[in-house]
């Protein structure tokens, strides 16, 4: 378990820069209170801990001798690092009506709807998200992908909150080196992942 949070915890904290470039209007739109960007911020890491949930057991169920889940969950890995680098298109998965939940709970002032904000942006489409997903696959676990992806929502959670509340002067590098560091980085940590499970395993 712990090999898969630190490397999704360091995939969020060293793609901050990318976060606030993806996700720091919607971090703005929440207003400069502390306690409406928080709401947001934890609707984010639910949806990003109930993916990994998703994720970690859908690597547990892969059939067949571990040989597999392994292989599988390497060509995860490297897609979802490729698309990230840009060498590959992305995957973008499409939500009917996302748009329209994310609009409705962001025109409303309550905590509530600033949780449902970031609960649907947690659901857009992020090169990033997919590649640490990859990690919550290698787990192999529903409570370590669960875990993982938590802890990448967390460690961005530094960044886009000093953003959300008036630092603007941050700015999102979306050079092709970044992103491609960023694709190399979450590679590394995935195979990490992949190979500490299959150790395990015998």
């Amino acid at each position: 378990m712990i090999p898969a949070i630190t490397a999704a915890a360091l995939a969020g904290l060293v793609g901050s820069p990318h976060c606030i470039g993806m996700c720091g209007t919607f971090a703005l739109a929440c207003g400069g209170r502390a306690s409406h960007t928080l709401a947001w911020h934890a609707g984010k890491t639910f949806t990003y801990a109930l993916l990994g949930a998703l994720a970690g057991a859908a690597g547990q169920s892969i059939p067949g001798p571990t040989w597999v889940a392994t292989a599988v969950s390497t060509v995860l890995v490297v897609w979802f690092a490729a698309g990230l680098a840009g060498i590959v298109p992305e995957p973008a998965v499409r939500i009917p009506g996302l748009a329209r939940l994310a609009t409705r709970a962001a025109t409303r002032g309550d905590l509530a709807s600033r949780f449902l904000f970031g609960a649907a942006n947690g659901l857009l489409p992020c090169g990033l998200v997919y590649a640490t997903l990859g990690i919550a696959v290698a787990s192999g676990d529903a409570v370590t992908g669960a875990a993982a992806m938590a802890a990448f929502g967390l460690a961005t959670v530094p960044a886009l909150a000093t953003f959300g509340l008036g630092v603007r002067r941050l700015a999102a590098n979306q050079r092709p080196w970044t992103r491609r560091a960023l694709a190399l980085l979450v590679l590394v940590a995935g195979l990490w992942v992949v190979f500490q499970r299959q150790a395990m395993m015998h």
